[in-house]
């Protein structure tokens, strides 16, 4: 189940925000993308779930393509993604919050659901208990019955991971899951997606967080002005010239 990208490019304007871009992410591993600001990087995740047509390129997963996939038909492939900004339902509680996620996989048709149907009862009750079992793994078991809206900015930020969770991703693509937190906070986060890529679900991260993901990442890709100027593993991508230049404007010194 490897996702592959080929010649990625995606234009706006007549401006190129990717430039032929070419990566693997390979089954039950960490990879994290890092770059500059604007070097491409939500980009490429737009293009990869489906939000944004590329103009040229080719993108595969489990060896079929998603090139041209409405993002419904993309999620459905087992691709989920969370955004830069917090996107949950503010006036649900945590609970319901998720079940909205695992609803995505329910076996309950629209009759069950007018007619009221025992399928559908059933399904509720193992829904609801599924939802318990993930909100218990992200650490808000004593914030299920809370509105998401009364939680701190952190706490919120761990919701709509359940929420993505709940979807059962085999590739889940994590856009800036630090951004604004505390160092506590973010230590939670950087522990909880390793326990992710531990329970076999694949992880596509983007992050500013340098310590984040040079603890966690077993492969690295660096994007700048668009293009790929670097890949490999987090002591190497610490000391690749090209890196450095890109970050710091010269070579004296280390991402």
């Amino acid at each position: 189940m490897t996702l592959t990208i080929r010649d990625l490019a995606v234009s706006f304007g007549g401006v190129a925000a990717l430039a032929g871009v070419s990566f693997d992410v390979h089954p039950g591993t960490i990879t994290s993308v890092i770059g500059p600001n604007g070097a491409g990087k939500t980009t490429a995740f737009n293009a990869i779930t489906g939000y944004l047509a590329p103009t040229r390129g080719r993108i595969e997963y489990d060896g079929g393509p998603l090139t041209g996939l409405r993002p419904s038909a993309v999620a459905a492939r087992g691709i989920v993604r969370t955004f830069q900004r917090t996107s949950v339902f503010p006036a649900l509680t945590v609970a319901d919050n998720v079940m909205t996620g695992l609803h995505l996989r329910g076996a309950a048709g629209f009759l069950d659901v007018v007619l009221g149907r025992r399928r559908l009862a059933a399904e509720e009750s193992r829904l609801s208990r599924d939802a318990d079992g993930i909100i218990d793994f992200v650490g808000l078991g004593h914030r299920r019955a809370e509105r998401a809206s009364e939680l701190p900015y952190g706490e919120q930020r761990l919701v709509e991971l359940a929420v993505a969770l709940g979807a059962r991703p085999r590739l889940l693509l994590l856009d800036e899951p630090g951004a604004g937190m505390t160092t506590a906070e973010k230590a939670t986060v950087t522990d909880l997606i390793c326990r992710i890529r531990d329970q076999r679900t694949t992880v596509l991260l983007v992050e500013h967080d340098m310590r984040m993901v040079m603890s966690i990442s077993d492969t690295v890709i660096v994007l700048n002005h668009g293009r790929v100027i670097a890949e490999g593993t987090p002591a190497t991508i610490q000391t690749h010239p090209d890196v450095i230049r890109a970050y710091l404007g010269s070579v004296d010194g280390r991402v």
